[in-house]
């Protein structure tokens, strides 16, 4: 299984990477989003890879970071989601966009991806709430480790930025907000949808403001 790709950009196409390791050619299927924070031919870069394995074809998906492979892994469970169409999804909200659609059922959001539809983007959504407070927990411990590594080591190493996105409270910060909340007796599907709906809500929150909000949005209604 080859799960991590370090090399330098050979060239970039439209949809993949030709990454040069240590002489070896690798093809690497890429987002839009992962495709443009790649460096320029001849820098080096670092992918977190999955390999599709199929009779007549082996393809290499890659990804800037463990979390976004996740996702990737956690989207294609779903029934009618094959590994192209998760890559759309991740390419057009990232995974901190697709934790808050799946968080807060918000299938429009989904819909949004080339080739996603209403009824496959309703089913990711109903068959991936429990299953994502798992995933989002997994984003902080990935940024407490980002905190330790090379860069290179964990994530596409700089280069091209994509275009800015909305301000996000961090992984780190929503995994805590989840787990203080989970530890309060809450429910992870119920956390996690409050949680992200904070997060909407107040994009500059750090967790204990996250907590906070999220435990006012949990409280019962009179």
């Amino acid at each position: 299984m080859i799960g991590k790709l370090t090399g330098v950009v050979d060239y970039k196409g439209s949809d993949h990477v030709l990454l040069d390791v240590n002489g070896v050619g690798y093809v690497v299927h890429c987002s839009d989003r992962t495709l443009a924070a790649l460096p320029a031919r001849g820098a080096a870069a670092a992918l977190f890879t999955e390999l599709l394995v199929r009779e007549d074809l082996l393809q290499l998906f890659g990804f800037p970071t463990l979390y976004d492979r996740e996702w990737h892994r956690l989207l294609t469970s779903v029934q009618g989601v094959g590994a192209k169409a998760a890559m759309a999804i991740l390419g057009t909200l990232g995974a901190e966009g697709v934790a808050r659609a799946i968080s807060l059922g918000d299938a429009g959001a989904v819909k949004a991806a080339p080739g996603v539809g209403p009824k496959l983007a309703q089913r990711v959504v109903h068959e991936l709430k429990d299953k994502a407070p798992g995933v989002m927990a997994m984003g902080g411990e990935v940024v407490a480790a980002m905190g330790d590594a090379p860069a290179a080591a964990v994530s596409v190493t700089a280069g091209e930025t994509p275009a800015p996105a909305a301000p996000w409270p961090s992984s780190s910060s929503q995994a805590e907000a989840l787990s203080a909340l989970k530890n309060l007796g809450y429910a992870p599907a119920e956390a996690a949808q409050a949680v992200s709906q904070a997060a909407g809500d107040a994009p500059e929150s750090e967790t204990p403001a996250l907590i906070r909000t999220a435990l006012k949005l949990l409280a019962p209604r009179e």
